[in-house]
């Protein structure tokens, strides 16, 4: 039987599943010693020394997000929860095992990932979008609505290396969440902009909440996890140590630090 591996991205109506994640496996070859020129990588070769390690982060993780769960995946720093957003979001490839994403997903992970300063605001959103799969007629909907969440209508066609670090934040940020796609991936970006513009995205998220759409939420914040998450999972080492209750995860996460 030929082993699945890879990321597989449908729309099955009839499915409760939002995302598969199968047995999900993920390395990473670090280098341990420079080989100078062709002779010495051939010495080091024939040495018996590869010149690298592998570094074995995510050793299959298997878990299932039903529809209209708001996620919350914590874990401490290299435990491998951003490398599994990104497989999520199709950045990186597994050597091993399948995610099924049924549906369109929109990822928030790193900023300024499809952002071109020398382009304006207006035409790095229709850039944004058509990265997210998005046509110039869908973000042309949608397009309103993003800068007035924003609230940057007034430099929408000054290039972008003219905004501030905080302006390019709320203009990605709003790309991420306003676009209209079946499941939000953000990794800790709930405390963007002011004090005022944190509050509009709180809200926002209550609302997200209780209109049913799906949500994976990696943070270090428990206070986040508490107040918006559905269900949470930490990961350890590569491993889902815990699937439940955001309360009794969150306990369970803050005792990693005592």
């Amino acid at each position: 039987m030929k082993r699945k591996i890879g990321v597989r991205r449908e729309v099955r109506t009839e499915s409760e599943n939002a995302i598969e994640v199968k047995n999900l496996h993920k390395s990473f070859r670090l280098p341990t010693e420079k080989a100078w020129g062709l002779k010495q990588a051939i010495f080091n070769r024939l040495r018996g020394i590869k010149g690298y390690k592998d570094q074995k982060v995510l050793k299959g993780l298997d878990f299932t997000i039903k529809k209209g769960e708001f996620i919350g995946i914590v874990g401490r720093n290299g435990s491998g929860k951003s490398t599994l957003l990104k497989i999520l979001a199709g950045i990186y490839y597994p050597e091993k095992g399948e995610v099924i994403v049924n549906g369109s997903l929109i990822p928030f992970i790193e900023l300024g990932v499809g952002f071109n300063p020398e382009l304006t605001g207006r035409e790095n959103v229709y850039l944004n979008g058509a990265l997210l799969g998005f046509s110039n007629k869908e973000m042309g909907e949608m397009y309103d609505d993003i800068w007035k969440f924003a609230e940057l209508e007034q430099f929408q066609d000054q290039k972008l290396k003219n905004y501030s670090s905080g302006m390019q934040v709320r203009l990605a940020f709003s790309i991420a969440i306003r676009a209209r796609g079946d499941i939000l991936v953000l990794d800790e970006v709930l405390a963007v902009g002011d004090a005022a513009f944190q509050q509009k995205c709180n809200d926002y998220f209550e609302s997200l909440k209780e209109h049913g759409q799906t949500i994976i939420l990696v943070t270090h914040s428990m206070e986040n996890v508490r107040k918006f998450c559905t269900r949470a999972i930490m990961i350890e080492d590569g491993k889902i140590v815990h699937d439940g209750e955001p309360e009794k995860v969150a306990e369970d996460y803050l005792k990693l630090f005592k």
